[in-house]
């Protein structure tokens, strides 16, 4: 097996380059407006060392659709050299005990990227990401205590199930992180290439379809289906907007507006799949 040791920000910068270390996974993300500072710092060091190397993110449990577009965005130049993980851990997590949160995450990130992440978590919480079990590798955290500083690996059983194995396994998480990976160089190298093109996105059409929407909040006309595009207008909240056509955007819905000179557009619901009204 290969020895792998995972870093931040607050880790001391010689743990992403030490010797005897096959692997070196950098901490990149968390949340929606958090990028580590020291990511790129250690993951060129390690790189520069001739280490394997591996990114996560740590989920904050706002909108796991959200989470998973932001981790691209932040590494999207790592992808297909270093292997993509989520984090699922209850500290500083709103969601924790969703258990289809990590399964929207994933299903995002792969549909961007074409790779699945590995999943870590705690042993004694696999259930809230078993749902993951046929397409991402599992990283499991399980101590034999909290004094065991030394990469002699414990003898001990650790709870996988229904995960067959663990692809990693972290054993120790005091003075630092270390793990052994179940598998060889090449199957390393395999999990960050996944297959290795995002899946096809599908084509977006507008569907005639009349009716009316009241602002939820005040909301731009914009002069095309874009969110930047310019603006025809403003209306205040409780405005009756009414449409003769929708698109369902690769983020937004949005709906078409008949005009005295052509049409206006106008967002119904926002990326996330909040709607911005009510249909009438």
């Amino acid at each position: 097996m290969l020895k792998m040791v995972d870093v931040y920000s607050d880790s001391p910068r010689s743990y992403a380059t030490q010797a005897g270390v096959d692997i070196t996974m950098v901490k990149a993300t968390q949340g929606t407006g958090y990028v580590n500072p020291k990511c790129d710092t250690d993951y060129q060091a390690a790189k520069k060392k001739g280490k394997l190397l591996g990114i996560y993110h740590y989920c904050g449990g706002g909108n796991a659709k959200a989470e998973a577009q932001y981790f691209y965005k932040n590494t999207k130049s790592y992808i297909g050299e270093a292997v993509p993980a989520v984090d699922w851990e209850s500290y500083q997590n709103s969601s924790w005990g969703d258990k289809n949160y990590v399964r929207t995450f994933v299903d995002e990130f792969h549909k961007l990227s074409g790779v699945w992440p590995l999943i870590y978590v705690q042993a004694s919480s696999i259930n809230q990401v078993a749902n993951c079990a046929k397409n991402c590798g599992l990283w499991v955290a399980s101590y034999p205590s909290m004094d065991w500083k030394s990469w002699k690996l414990p003898n001990m059983n650790v709870k996988t199930s229904p995960w067959t194995t663990y692809t990693v396994w972290q054993f120790t998480g005091d003075n630092m992180d270390r793990n052994v990976v179940n598998t060889t160089e090449e199957g390393w190298k395999k999990l960050a290439k996944g297959s290795s093109k995002p899946a096809a996105k599908k084509k977006s059409t507008w569907v005639k379809k009349s009716g009316k929407f009241i602002l939820g909040e005040a909301l731009k006309i914009h002069e095309s289906p874009h969110i930047d595009s310019p603006a025809i207008a403003k209306l205040p909240k409780g405005s009756v907007v009414k449409y003769d056509a929708t698109l369902q955007g690769p983020l937004r819905l949005w709906l078409r507006q008949p005009r005295s000179k052509g049409y206006g557009y106008i967002v119904a619901k926002d990326k996330y799949g909040k709607s911005l009204g009510k249909f009438k």
